[in-house]
């Protein structure tokens, strides 16, 4: 692999993409951030992109050593049509673009490394492999699509790796620090039912993972990007309230979560009262050793 070479962030001024920036630039590695807007500044370049057209962001990527594309419309939102369009849209046009410019370039990356999500299982009780089928409603929809304008966009002469993420539990980005504000305020309920599935991750070893995507040539096709032990949303929440020192925290029927998403947060009540048991089956069988592989042990982390 051309170790002087840059890796570039498609998509990369978000809240995973920046956690990779500044671990690798901190190893010495170049970075160039492909983005709409500027991110903060640092080590890194960046590259204006509107995440659909070519432009001059494409010379980056002749000789680069790596793509890690994140580009994509947050799931988080008010589940209106027009935004639903754009969660897809910006995911595979973004994808598309970028194949256009690996296609066209004469030194191709070694490797690239795509984003999608475990929400492609759909709402599902069963553990879930990546061999698990994909399941039904928007989410599966959405990753499949993704995943299919990967497949035909990655050149088969380039290692791809796909990383299904789950859940990225951050100390400062994500929706983490929302959930754990809550659980401090004794507002940390089970949501619904609370058997839903949460396949989560910590933010270091989803940082590994992209990582050891990168740089490991053993690595190739799609992998679950969650820790080994998915937790129910009641067993979460329960966990969650220990770690900040707060026995209380009443339930949150469905209708109540529903009503809230659509009138206060305007964002779609189906992340919190549906998921998936995802297994990081093929990086476990690839001897990965995870450093928060209980959520006790990520939590406690995170709330220190």
């Amino acid at each position: 692999m051309k170790s002087d070479a840059p890796i570039i962030l498609a998509g990369g001024s978000g809240f995973l993409g920046m956690n990779l920036a500044r671990s690798l630039t901190q190893q010495g590695h170049q970075v160039v951030i492909l983005s709409r807007s500027e991110p903060d500044r640092g080590a890194w370049r960046w590259k204006e992109w509107d995440g659909k057209s070519l432009g001059d962001w494409a010379s980056a990527i002749n000789g680069a050593q790596a793509i890690v594309n994140f580009a994509g419309k947050s799931i988080d939102c008010d589940p209106t049509p027009k935004n639903k369009g754009l969660i897809i849209s910006s995911r595979v046009d973004s994808t598309r673009v970028l194949g256009e410019a690996v296609a066209s370039a004469s030194n191709p990356p070694s490797v690239w490394v795509q984003m999608s999500a475990v929400g492609i299982y759909g709402n599902t009780t069963n553990p879930a492999p990546e061999s698990a089928p994909a399941g039904e409603g928007f989410l599966p929809e959405v990753c499949t699509q993704w995943e299919t304008a990967f497949e035909e966009s990655c050149p088969e002469s380039i290692r791809s790796v796909v990383l299904r993420a789950g859940v990225v539990l951050g100390r400062t980005d994500g929706a983490f620090p929302t959930l754990r504000k809550l659980a401090k305020f004794g507002f940390g309920g089970t949501a619904g039912k609370g058997t839903q599935g949460m396949s989560w991750i910590h933010e270091l070893d989803m940082d590994a993972l992209i990582q050891r995507a990168i740089f490991d040539s053993s690595m190739q096709g799609v992998y679950n990007a969650t820790a080994p032990h998915p937790a129910t949303n009641k067993v979460f929440m329960q966990t969650l309230r220990r770690a900040v020192r707060m026995p209380i925290g009443p339930p949150a029927p469905a209708f109540a979560v529903r009503l809230g998403s659509k009138l206060l947060l305007k964002t779609n009540p189906d992340l919190a009262l549906e998921g998936q048991f995802a297994i990081p089956e093929r990086i476990m069988d690839q001897h990965h050793e995870f450093t928060f592989p209980t959520l006790e042990d990520a939590l406690a982390d995170l709330c220190k």
